[in-house]
């Protein structure tokens, strides 16, 4: 495993690199490689794991009874997913998780997690403090995307979203995680027509872009 994957991992911080080996041998922790589009989890799975994605990137993912997608998130390396499920055995997954390309997935067990720690803690108080953390900011992005699908017109959508991007990387000129179809997802529009309001803005001078690389324009 590359140790910046575990630097970039929240759950692991402030955990001392010697004891990292030891801690996911007790864990009974494992890998899996996914081909891009295999499932790592699907709607109505139960996780009994915590999943840490080593290399490649997933989307977090929903289709209801008619096929219709919605694509609540896309993670890179060293981010967390399946962990509220995981922490609730025996409920059904209302999302799926799924390969946005060739992808690595460590699991930890939940069971073996939460078990009692003995007279020597190997790090697992660690992980269960920054395991809160993880959860907290994933409550967080949650209320992000009500923020951006809350405006009833595309276009609404699509300032709130590129307003809160540009916040996030600090600079009016960044890349967006997402293709055109998977932004169309997120937001709960139609590609076609999230395309056309692309363009209806870039010509009102709002903002310029170039497949997911976009610059703000502000007045």
């Amino acid at each position: 495993m590359e140790a910046s994957v575990f630097m970039r991992c929240r759950l692991f911080q402030g955990l001392p690199e010697a004891k990292l080996p030891p801690l996911l041998e007790q864990l009974h922790a494992y890998r899996r490689s996914y081909e891009k589009g295999r499932p790592v989890y699907r709607v109505g799975d139960t996780a009994h794991a915590l999943c840490i994605l080593l290399s490649g990137g997933v989307t977090i993912e929903r289709d209801d009874a008619w096929g219709n997608k919605t694509i609540l998130d896309h993670i890179g390396p060293g981010a967390v997913f399946a962990e509220t499920y995981a922490c609730v055995p025996g409920t059904p997954m209302m999302v799926s998780a799924v390969a946005a390309e060739p992808s690595e997935v460590l699991f930890l067990p939940m069971d073996r997690l939460l078990a009692p720690a003995g007279r020597k803690d190997s790090g697992r108080g660690i992980l269960l403090r920054n395991l809160l953390d993880v959860t907290a900011r994933k409550n967080l992005t949650l209320t992000r995307k009500i923020f951006h699908t809350t405006p009833k017109s595309l276009r609404g959508r699509l300032l709130s979203y590129l307003s809160a991007q540009a916040v996030q990387n600090g600079c009016d000129t960044f890349d967006i995680p997402f293709d055109r179809q998977q932004l169309a997802d997120y937001l709960g529009a139609d590609r076609s027509a999230l395309s056309n309001e692309l363009s209806k803005i870039r010509r009102d001078g709002l903002l310029s872009f170039r497949k997911n690389h976009f610059v703000l324009h502000r007045k």
